[in-house]
């Protein structure tokens, strides 16, 4: 088997970001017209809460993923950078709000997340099927990818999130089964994978994300991809981990490009239907490509 290559750490010593990580600042026009809807209608955006490399990109492009449920987390999860704490905001107007924006930006494919609301009974479901809904009435020829949280095993929950009309329903597993405790304490491997198989069985385009460069060894990549296969995963999305913060999880190597094209390769090989694979692929990035992949 050919080696191929990562940049480890030292302990002593804190990783240098290598050159293919570097992105360009947010400019140009459709930017700050993306930025004065976002500010007017006081939505909150992944994009932003979650420091994404590729905010400038997709933002000049005149897309951005929406953040609805507040932008306070009820999880403790080591490597995100969204606020975590007692969420004290439930606004039933944001579907409305966040359709209008959809609508005002005339965007073709939309992506909608949100924080984990772990202490609202339905987890935040009929925020999330109005918002969905709305969208669709405002704009029936827009297509919709849900990045959706964990459910904790509220199955009625999770069919009330996807049953509205959405394209694709997208939920990251993170990491590999070793590092669930470290990075996701309050999730599990096994829950998250069964969550993936029931979105699957009803219908769904199916889509996942992991990060590379948390301490993983590339068998326990392998093993993941096998286990998201079985679950029914159709997309699969690896990027490379940034620390966002000196509080948050370190950097444990930063992984060479060649090793995200074998990787895709290897994923494409073992049945996943598509592979975004690369340094600074985030879950929604080029997701207009994925609303037509085969399921």
């Amino acid at each position: 088997m050919i080696e191929l290559p990562v940049v480890t750490s030292e302990k002593e010593h804190k990783i240098k970001k290598p050159n293919w990580l570097r992105v360009k600042l947010p400019v140009g026009a459709e930017y700050a017209k993306v930025r004065k809807l976002v500010d007017t209608y006081k939505l909150h955006t992944i994009c932003e809460s979650g420091n994404c490399p590729n905010m400038g990109e997709c933002w000049g492009a005149g897309t951005a993923t929406f953040m609805i449920l507040g932008n306070v987390c009820t999880r403790s999860c080591t490597f995100c950078a969204v606020a975590t704490g007692k969420p004290n905001e439930y606004d039933q107007d944001e579907p409305r709000r966040v359709a209008e924006a959809i609508k005002l930006m005339e965007v073709k494919h939309a992506v909608i997340t949100s924080v984990n609301r772990d202490e609202l009974k339905d987890r935040g479901a009929f925020i999330w099927h109005e918002t969905v809904r709305l969208t669709k009435e405002l704009s029936p020829e827009t297509t919709i990818e849900t990045l959706i949280p964990d459910v904790k095993s509220n199955w009625e929950a999770l069919y009330t999130m996807i049953s509205p009309g959405q394209e694709v329903v997208s939920h990251n597993m993170e990491t590999v089964k070793s590092l669930y405790r470290r990075v996701r304490p309050q999730a599990r491997y096994e829950r998250s994978l069964e969550q993936i198989k029931l979105t699957k069985e009803y219908g769904k385009r199916t889509k996942s994300g992991i990060m590379l460069g948390l301490g993983e060894t590339k068998e326990e990549v392998y093993e993941a991809m096998d286990d998201l296969v079985k679950n029914g995963l159709d997309i699969l999305t690896l990027g490379q981990y940034l620390q966002p913060t000196k509080m948050h999880l370190e950097v444990a190597e930063y992984i060479h490009p060649d090793l995200f094209e074998h990787y895709k390769e290897e994923g494409l090989k073992r049945g996943l239907k598509y592979v975004e694979s690369g340094p600074l692929v985030r879950s929604s990035y080029h997701a207009e490509k994925h609303v037509n992949v085969p399921i």
